[in-house]
């Protein structure tokens, strides 16, 4: 059923809420008479804006308030804006209503609600085709630019996660799909000047790949985005001052407010946001393919290749989170993948960062994302060959496929078999994991000078790509065993196998709060740790950075793990006074041998003062383990190291 609605100006258009630089009255002052903006030139813009609002919206007005911010700009008569929303249990306004799909156009003429139609899934290629079709059919323009806005799920888990329909997503096999069935599509003469996401963990070379054909230049964030997204007053406004940009320069703009928007809000540390020429993603493509073919023929040779590989991914940048509390999205920023090789990959790393530098032509990224290169990859950091056999349907690299199939698997399909027998290697050596190893027995001693050391053989040390330290409270007298979480904070030589506790008696806490830490990203700068938490009666994972420089901690936000569909959380936390924070620590008994569960330890207010940092872990009895994990995630962990603090003097005892 399709019927066109009534007209519905911004007299009806009522805000949940006063905007932080779109206030209720300007919004509807401005709707109320909109006058036109006269270009100089000719030249027609049409943006194409697929508003999926979802729980974005439902819970937190996010779409809304976007809205709002596209209300400030003032379109000339050759500038129209064409809006299809739905995806949504609720919308934080008057105007829009959940139950249907919408299509508007905002232009100098106003905000006019043109057609509203029957409930469909945001998530299926179908209604993304229809919404094309219509807008190619009534709104064509010289230049045109489609957006996404939604939860992002990076290459395996696409866009568009609908609400309404179980949060089911649009693949980029079905984004494609769409496309396909509606304009004619060619590298040469792509129908789009731009694809946009405003969206979490779109800026994958798979993605990239994907529109090749399709658009001229790409805007994507390889991190997640912060809940207040781009900022649209600054960048159409840009866009009607100016219509005779083309995609680069629009893509500019874009990035360069959401920067400025981001500031605003204070969210600003972990944004990134790049603008890629599609036209150039064929060379980037062929270099990664490079890459991943020089590193395959390694593994062919060795398999310890894997453990060196692997370590240089753990410092690489990666985005989502990554740990088994935030769920892991797999991707890795793929210039510092490069740099981070660039000595074991002699051949090709070079090619790749040279070709990231011709096709990512801009990029902004916030003091904790430094080494953003504007296009990520995939890496498997949870080891899971399940989700890679999803992610290798649409993976861009071949060769990249069969090498982590090699890795995750320890063998080969018939194509990969087939692959490497071209490159000379008629079979591939086994691989050895800690789960196959003949030695899984890990002892530790005190040395003279009273520190917790751990030796591994050279076998062993070529199978890992990471060493950590686990710590835990315990006391025998009240049965109790409480994990404080897990560092990178020891002393590594890795050339030797030699690895040597620093415990100092401390430990990070909020407020002088002990609270379980997981380290996410180790870097020479900063590190980046996951905190557990309830925030108002609800479970987050806080953000907190270490930064060297500084030699200070510093609270980020708190964001929600990767859900069951692979859907990252857009909504960046910010701690305010008053909000109530209950620590999270994975506890259990000693006599026991159930489980570690997550159990609720101290509850408190945060205040203006509020701060992360590290904090005396008083007298006590601590338990330490090396904690060894290989290339395939699996892990093993050495005997225990005990230490006694008794006023302030710690005694190691193996």
């Amino acid at each position: 059923m399709k019927r066109k609605c009534a007209v519905k100006t911004a007299g009806s258009l009522l805000l949940a809420g006063a905007l932080a630089f779109a206030p209720q009255g300007s919004f509807l002052g401005n709707m109320q008479g909109i006058k036109a903006v006269q270009a100089e030139e000719t030249d027609d813009w049409a943006i194409y804006w697929y508003l999926c609002g979802s729980d974005l919206e439902s819970n937190y007005g996010s779409a809304t308030e976007d809205l709002s911010e596209l209300m400030e700009a003032e379109p000339p008569e050759n500038v129209k804006i064409v809006i299809e929303t739905g995806g949504s249990s609720q919308w934080q306004n008057e105007t829009v209503e959940a139950d249907y799909l919408e299509r508007y156009v905002y232009s100098s003429e106003g905000f006019e609600c043109v057609q509203q139609l029957d409930s469909a899934n945001m998530g299926e290629s179908s209604t993304l085709a229809d919404f094309l079709e219509f807008c190619r059919d009534n709104y064509p323009a010289e230049h045109t630019a489609v957006i996404f806005w939604n939860h992002g799920g990076g290459s395996a888990g696409g866009v568009a996660f609908d609400e309404l329909y179980g949060y089911d997503s649009l693949s980029l096999a079905e984004i494609y799909d769409a496309f396909d069935s509606v304009y004619e599509l060619s590298e040469e003469n792509p129908p789009l000047e731009l694809v946009g996401f405003d969206a979490c963990l779109m800026a994958t070379v798979d993605t990239a790949n994907a529109f090749s054909d399709i658009a001229r230049y790409m805007v994507a964030s390889e991190e997640t985005e912060p809940g207040n997204g781009w900022y649209y007053t600054g960048w159409v406004q840009a866009l009607a001052d100016n219509p005779q940009m083309d995609g680069a320069e629009l893509g500019t703009v874009i990035c360069d407010t959401y920067m400025e928007g981001c500031e605003m809000y204070g969210t600003e540390d972990e944004t990134t946001l790049s603008v890629v020429d599609l036209g150039k993603i064929g060379a980037v493509l062929t270099a990664y393919d490079n890459m991943g073919k020089e590193a395959l023929s390694y593994a062919c040779e060795d398999p310890s290749f894997f453990s060196c590989f692997g370590r240089n991914a753990e410092y690489a940048e990666n985005y989502g989170g990554n740990t088994k509390d935030t769920g892991y999205t797999n991707m890795v920023d793929l210039r510092d993948l490069a740099e981070n090789n660039r000595d074991i990959l002699t051949d090709t790393c070079e090619d790749v960062i040279a070709a990231l530098e011709d096709c990512v032509v801009y990029k902004v990224n916030g003091s904790y994302r430094q080494q953003a290169g504007g296009l990520s990859c995939y890496y498997s950091y949870d080891g899971n060959l399940s989700d890679f056999n999803i992610y290798s349907e649409i993976g861009a690299s071949e060769s990249f496929k069969y090498l982590y199939g090699y890795a995750l698997s320890g063998s080969l399909s018939e194509a990969g078999q087939q692959y490497v027998e071209e490159m000379g290697y008629d079979e591939v050596p086994e691989i050895a994991t800690l789960e196959t190893a003949e030695d899984s027995d890990y002892p530790v001693y005190v040395n003279d000078d009273g520190y917790g050391v751990m030796e591994l053989s050279m076998d062993t040390v070529n199978m890992l790509k990471g060493v950590y330290c686990q710590l835990a409270y315990f006391d025998e007298e009240e049965d109790i065993l409480l994990y404080l979480g897990r560092d990178n904070d020891i002393n590594m030589d890795w050339e030797n196998g030699v690895f040597t506790d620093n415990f100092r008696g401390v430990w990070g806490a909020i407020d002088g709060y002990l609270v379980y830490m997981d380290i996410i990203y180790e870097g020479e700068d900063y590190n980046l740790y996951s905190v557990p938490i309830l925030l108002n009666g609800e479970e987050y994972q806080l953000h907190v950075v270490y930064d060297y420089n500084e030699e200070d901690f510093q609270i980020l936000g708190a964001r929600k793990g990767l859900d069951d569909n692979g859907m990252s959380d857009r909504n960046l936390v910010k701690l305010k006074p008053g909000d109530e924070i209950t620590t999270l620590h994975y506890g259990g008994t000693l006599s026991g041998d159930d489980e570690l569960e997550l159990v609720e330890v101290d509850t408190f207010t945060v205040t203006e003062d509020t701060a992360f940092g590290e904090e005396d872990l008083g007298d006590g009895t601590f338990a330490m383990m090396f904690e060894l994990v290989d290339a395939r995630n699996e892990s093993a962990t050495s005997d225990v190291i005990l230490f006694t603090v008794e006023d302030g003097e710690i005694q190691a005892e193996a």
